[in-house]
Order: C-alpha cells, then sequence, then structure tokens
C-alpha cells in the first residue's frame, strides 16, 4: 500500500473517517477494562489508601500530555518544513486534545494532591513545568486563531510548538533534576515497576484507552479542519 498517497487531505478524509469508529471503540472497550482493574481488582495501597486509585486517571493523562505535545510538535515541524498542508493540520488538530489531556493530569494531581500532601497545589517543579505545559498548548491554540492566514498561522504556531517541545524533558526529569514533593516514577524502562502486577496492569490499560481516545479525537477534529480549509475544492462540495 502506497501511504504516502494520504498525505492528500483530499485523501485522508476519508480513511480518517473509516478509522475513527475502530478507535472510539477500543477506547470505550479499554476504558472499561481498565476502570475495572482500578476500582475492583487493584488492591489498597497500605500507605495511601483508597485515595491512590486517582493516579489510574492521572498518570495516563499526565503521560498524554506529554506525547500528544511531542507529536503536535512532529507534525508542525514536518509541514514547516515540507510545506505539507496535511501535517499542519494534524498540529492543529492534536492541540485541543493535548490541552485537554494537561487539564485533567492538573486536576486529578490537584486531588491527589489534597489528602496526600494536605494542599491541592504546591509550586513543585514537575506541576509548574506541567502547567507550563498547559499555557504552551493554550498559546499555540491562541496564536493560530490571532492569525487570519491559515499558513501563516501554521507557521507561527510550528515554532512556537517546537521551542516549547524543550519543556517536555523538563517535565519527565524534574523529579531528579530537582528535589519535589512529587514523587519519581513507579513505571520505568530501565526498572522493575514499584507497584503490583494489578495495579500495573490498570495503569497499562487506562492509558492505552487515553491514546485511542487522543486518535479518534483528533482525526475527528482534523476532518473537521480538513472540510474549513478545503470548502472551496470541487471535492469538498460533492462530500
Amino acid at each position: 500500500m502506497n501511504w504516502f498517497r494520504y498525505a492528500s487531505p483530499q485523501a485522508f478524509y476519508p480513511l480518517a473517517g473509516r478509522m475513527i469508529p475502530w478507535f472510539l471503540a477500543a477506547a470505550a472497550l479499554l476504558a472499561a477494562a481498565g476502570l475495572y482493574l482500578a476500582f475492583f481488582v487493584a488492591p489498597t495501597d497500605h500507605q495511601q489508601g483508597e485515595s491512590y486509585r486517582i493516579i489510574f486517571i492521572h498518570v495516563p493523562a499526565a503521560w498524554m500530555s506529554m506525547f500528544v505535545y511531542l507529536v503536535m510538535a512532529f507534525w508542525a515541524g514536518v509541514g514547516l518544513a515540507f510545506n505539507t498542508r496535511l501535517s499542519a493540520m494534524m498540529a492543529s488538530a492534536l492541540a485541543p486534545t493535548g490541552a485537554l489531556m494537561t487539564f485533567v493530569a492538573l486536576w486529578t494531581g490537584a486531588l491527589w494532591g489534597k489528602p496526600t500532601w494536605g494542599t491541592y497545589w504546591v509550586w513543585d517543579a514537575r506541576l509548574t513545568s506541567e502547567l507550563i505545559l498547559l499555557f504552551l498548548y493554550f498559546g499555540f491554540l491562541s496564536l493560530q486563531a490571532a492569525i487570519e492566514d491559515p499558513r501563516r498561522a501554521d507557521r507561527a504556531g510550528a515554532l512556537l510548538a517546537l521551542v516549547g517541545a524543550v519543556n517536555v524533558p523538563i517535565i519527565y526529569f524534574s523529579v531528579q533534576w530537582w528535589n519535589t514533593l512529587h514523587q519519581g516514577a513507579s513505571v520505568s524502562l530501565t526498572r522493575s515497576p514499584t507497584m503490583a502486577a494489578t495495579m500495573l496492569a490498570g495503569m497499562l490499560v487506562t492509558a492505552l484507552a487515553f491514546w485511542m481516545y487522543c486518535i479518534a479525537a483528533s482525526l475527528v477534529r482534523v476532518r473537521a479542519i480538513i472540510l474549513e480549509r478545503e470548502r472551496n475544492a470541487e471535492w469538498v462540495r460533492s462530500t
């Protein structure tokens, strides 16, 4: 299959439409399985009690907030370098979903922080850098909305996205670089997990559900962007 032909908005539009139901179904099934593991199978934490279960939402949302930003910056960079229309549209479609994941991560983190730290918010290095990530998403969306010409808006947004990508490793390594209240990573590629197997399974399944949702939501949005930007094309008028 020649995947390069789907670089055209006209070719990608129907493909995205066919993929959306599959990703939505996968997100729903994985979310149901992950939440079941999280709330009915995973044991109670001996230190935090039942309040720790917020991590089954908080951690996947935090992972996706960073991952979506990197994917957004990648597509924005591809659009900037090669002047490809669909790449810039993908970056624009990913931004609202990434902002949502960042907000959920901050909100659930505050709910977890109250019983754990005794306060909803501290100016912790990881919390602060995650808040900056939310502002970067908002800045990207606001900058594109403020410029009427889509091509100029794409270029300006791409520059902001690429510069802001430096914040992602700061978020990830903040607990190692600075003395923070935030606990270190429980899941790592370089060492064994520090949580029970059922806890880990619930978190990973929920993370996959978030991933499927982010893909589906971005595909829905990119189809809307394609219709908006290509509205004068003959193929759109005949759709």
